[in-house]
């Protein structure tokens, strides 16, 4: 095939149809606030696609997931160049479940401005007396509806992700919709603990799920990388305030800081996110990139 071009554009990720598989290509465009900024990040494509790799070879005794191969030299010749190798992977094709899986181990960011109001987030109760940023007494699912790009994903309660699954697969919602959560619970757990004992909190992260053609539930997309997550150093957590983060904080907080900034990014803070980036993957793995 000499025409490649991509079947689906998302906000960071390009994805190419291979026949019986998908190539799915991390580039180096960073979003914030569901814009996609002018600037781009180096090799933050490969620490995405190579921390995805890493999470899905430590859970597959959980379930499978939809990773092939990252090796460019397992794909065609096309992405055998240098902007392929290290960012693509290589992927199983699945009909993706349209929830987004999200579960929080701690109270930060929308979760704890909801918490303020009513005590809850998502729908859910939680113990009075929490300060942001405090550990959960225990890890909480809270799904949500997924958008076309532009659009805002919506909060969901578990009671409505049945309904939602259920429209799509009749016969199957409740089935569906408690394997997510239970699964994506179990991810995190294991990963949470692992990930603390490398230094670093997730606080909370986000997975996506699919069928193969066996109809069963297989991990897909990315997982647990700093775009899908929010990692914070373990050395110096202390609840009572927000964290600094391994993601893009530094991005978004200098946009919100800049009013008029036209969505560009000073150098300083492309190098300081990408710096972030690097550092989280050489901790969580142990190896450089």
């Amino acid at each position: 095939m000499s025409e490649w071009r991509p079947i689906k554009e998302g906000k960071v990720r390009e994805i190419y149809d291979n026949g019986d598989s998908l190539i799915m290509v991390a580039t180096d465009r960073i979003s914030c606030f569901d814009v996609i900024l002018n600037n781009t990040v180096s090799k933050k494509g490969t620490v995405l696609t190579q921390m995805s790799r890493f999470w899905f070879d430590m859970t597959k005794d959980i379930l499978p997931n939809h990773m092939i191969s990252v090796d460019v030299k397992d794909m065609p010749e096309f992405f055998r160049k240098p902007e392929f190798d290290g960012n693509s992977m290589m992927c199983r094709k699945l009909t993706m479940l349209p929830i987004e899986c999200i579960v929080r181990g701690y109270i930060t960011g929308s979760g704890w401005a909801s918490y303020q109001k009513n005590g809850t987030v998502c729908g859910i109760t939680l113990p009075e007396g929490l300060k942001e940023s405090d550990r959960l007494p225990e890890p909480i699912y809270t799904p949500s509806t997924k958008a076309e790009i532009g659009d805002h994903d919506e909060n969901i309660s578990y009671e409505q992700s049945i309904a939602h699954l259920e429209k799509y697969f009749p016969g199957k919602g409740e089935e569906y919709a408690s394997k997510l959560r239970d699964y994506t619970i179990a991810l995190y757990q294991k990963c949470a603990d692992y990930a603390r004992s490398r230094g670093i909190i997730i606080a909370d992260t986000k997975f996506e799920f699919g069928l193969d053609e066996e109809g069963r539930i297989v991990l897909g997309d990315e997982m647990l990388t700093p775009d899908s997550s929010r990692f914070w150093p373990a050395d110096g957590y202390e609840p009572g305030h927000s964290q600094p983060s391994f993601d893009k904080q530094f991005a978004r907080d200098w946009l919100k800081a800049n009013p008029g900034n036209d969505w560009t990014l000073p150098e300083d803070i492309v190098q300081k996110t990408i710096d972030k980036y690097l550092l989280a993957y050489e901790l969580l793995t142990g190896m450089k990139l």
